[in-house]
């Protein structure tokens, strides 16, 4: 039997340590907040698979290739589309009630780069939610036990082999002062925990709070990739940051699902134009990367004022799957429960009226680099979900995919935890492999090579337990403000990225950036144990800086490493090197400081970039080949 530690509690981690139990291994989840408050529980656009009969698992691997821009694997891709249908129907075993009609036949949705109508919805748009609560109950029923309020802090390595976590225990009771009365406790305070394993697996979800505007919750600070990263396991494809076209402009970003394109609302300017049928035969359900830098273009030409997603041309019954007539604002509220409450809740009625909509970050298609059974490239070490790369989304992720991938590769990484790994040149697949990369090889054709590498090589922090295990690379620093230096927040940092590594990127645009993090990342290197932070709020701050710095180098080195366009990433410069692949890298653009402004990049819509040529359609990317 072995000792299972998975890290993260949505539906790739539960089913992960679901199966793992099933099959008779002692598995602990931890999660640094209350089980069902992460990404999973938010996802509202449902689980595409080919579960219909007119549908086949070879017309969704079409899809997924066609979205994927040439660079999906295509082995991993085959596994998705194959398994998917029996995943789905496991899901619905375990209790998850898929919106079905009168007769009991699941309601299928069309979404973006779909060739078939094959999305399943639970409540309406609250899929997730009911995924969540299905899957954390399954886990705990096969035994599992659930950690909350623990953050993973780095991983244990021993000659070179994961065997365990550093955990951040948030809300761990202090001892008792001098002269305390029986069962009193201290001040609450965070303490550091190492929990040794056979098996770790990452399922920490992606890193949108990288962003000023998310769909992800606040919590998504990519923690688990960081870890990877400061341990030395490969990653890949960190360049390709989905973002998602409509998130409200009105209050706390909020996700309007494709679901709601798909269902028939359009996109429209300040002049109350459809644009996107200029673009695309698709219109609004064209790929995301699309859809998102045509809305940005169209900012632009308003002087930054977010286009309107209207719904008054969404047909009711359509939507209602009701016996009788109903209005829109009925049909809304039966179909998207979840969006027509926030919206109303903004003061808008999107049965009458567009409603303001912007892009916001919402999934990376890389991560920790696996095979198709979530070995990493460091033995003990698992990753699934969007924590991992294998490949399966390629350079765009295609609609409704994520909560499948979650349901796929958890089971095949539930079952293979407890099965010694192959030699590690053999754990990923050619395709990820191939573009696959350390920390440190990312960052060596990097300007900010000096200042971070070393900082991520530093020493441990001098004082340490001997008796405590050693961690890999640097442990961590509190990141703030005074020891990051002039310019540092968390929010100068999202709008920086969101600026210079957002929809578009540039060599000047992506050299700046890569300057700007080397300083304040490189406040880092004298590390800081986090459990020496005053607070548990605080302790975990420091953490997450510290991880968003290192997610911020790696997805800006990545960026620099790719010269075209490529799906999600897309380079603004790609027309001036004049198509030619021999036409030199960014990263070989020399290192600038630049102007201190560049420290603290502005949030004001008006001071972002667009796309370039506003007013043109979009350059195509490079052709699908997979």
């Amino acid at each position: 039997m072995a000792r299972v530690l998975v890290v993260g509690s949505g539906i790739a981690g539960l089913t992960a340590a679901r199966v793992a139990a099933e099959a008779g291994h002692a598995v602990t989840v931890l999660t640094k907040h209350a089980a069902e408050t992460g990404s999973t529980a938010k996802a509202q656009g449902g689980v595409a698979a080919a579960v219909f009969a007119d549908d086949t698992a070879e017309s969704h691997i079409a899809d997924t290739l066609a979205a994927g821009a040439g660079h999906c694997d295509p082995e991993a891709v085959r596994v998705l589309c194959e398994e998917g249908p029996a995943r789905v129907h496991e899901l619905a075993a375990l209790g998850v009630e898929f919106d079905a009609d009168a007769a009991g036949g699941w309601l299928r949705g069309l979404e973006a780069a779909h060739s078939s109508a094959r999305v399943v919805h639970a409540g309406g748009d609250a899929t997730g939610a009911h995924i969540e609560d299905a899957v954390l109950a399954a886990a705990r029923a096969a035994g599992v036990e659930v950690r909350e309020g623990v953050a993973l802090r780095d991983l244990v390595v021993r000659d070179g082999r994961v065997v365990g976590v550093e955990a951040l225990v948030v809300g761990a009771a202090a001892p008792a002062a001098p002269g305390a009365a029986p069962g009193e406790t201290g001040a609450v305070a965070p303490a550091v925990e190492v929990l040794e394993a056979d098996a770790v697996v990452l399922a920490t979800g992606g890193f949108g709070a990288l962003y000023p505007r998310t769909s992800n919750p606040a919590s998504a600070t990519g923690d688990g990739i960081a870890a990877a990263l400061r341990a030395g396991a490969a990653v890949a494809d960190l360049e390709f940051v989905q973002f998602h076209p409509t998130v409200l402009a009105v209050g706390e970003p909020f996700l309007v699902s494709e679901a709601v394109r798909g269902e028939g609302a359009a996109l429209r300017d300040c002049r109350g134009h459809r644009f996107m049928t200029d673009v695309d035969p698709r219109a609004e359900l064209a790929p995301r990367d699309v859809v998102a830098r045509e809305i940005a273009r169209a900012m632009a030409r308003c002087d930054g004022e977010p286009v309107g997603l209207d719904a008054t041309t969404i047909a009711p019954a359509a939507v209602a799957a009701a016996d009788a007539p109903v209005s829109l604002a009925a049909a809304l509220a039966r179909r998207f429960p979840t969006i027509d409450a926030a919206v109303r809740e903004r003061g808008l009625d999107w049965s009458r009226a567009p409603v303001p909509v912007r892009p916001g970050s919402h999934f990376a298609m890389g991560g920790v680099a696996v095979d198709l059974d979530g070995r990493t490239t460091l033995p003990g070490l698992w990753a699934v979900g969007e924590t991992a790369c294998n490949g399966v989304h390629g350079a765009n992720r295609l609609a409704s995919n994520s909560l499948l991938e979650g349901a796929v590769f958890g089971a095949r990484v539930g079952a293979a935890v407890g099965r010694e790994p192959p030699d590690a040149a053999d754990r990923a697949p050619a395709a990820v492999r191939d573009g696959a990369a350390t920390l440190d090889e990312l960052l060596a054709a990097a300007p900010i090579r000096p200042a971070l590498a070393d900082a991520v090589a530093a020493p441990a922090t001098p004082g340490r337990d001997p008796e405590r295990p050693v961690l890999a690379g640097a442990s961590l620093a509190a990141a703030t403000p005074g020891r990051m230096g002039a310019g540092w927040s968390r929010e100068a940092l999202r709008a920086l990225m969101w600026r210079d590594v957002g929809l578009e990127r540039d060599a000047a645009g992506l050299a700046r950036a890569a300057s700007t993090i080397a300083r304040w990342r490189a406040g880092t290197a004298e590390a800081v144990d986090t459990a020496e932070a005053a607070d548990p709020a605080a302790a975990l701050a420091a953490l997450e800086d510290a991880n968003l710095l290192v997610l911020a180098a790696a997805v800006t080195a990545s960026a620099q490493r790719r010269p075209r366009s490529l799906g999600a990433h897309f380079r603004g410069d790609d027309l001036a090197a004049a198509g030619s692949e021999a036409a030199a890298p960014a990263s070989a653009a020399p290192a600038s400081d630049g102007p201190a402004s560049d420290d603290a990049a502005s949030d004001d819509p008006a001071a972002e970039r667009a796309p370039a040529s506003a007013s043109r359609p979009a350059q195509p990317t490079e052709e699908p080949t997979c």
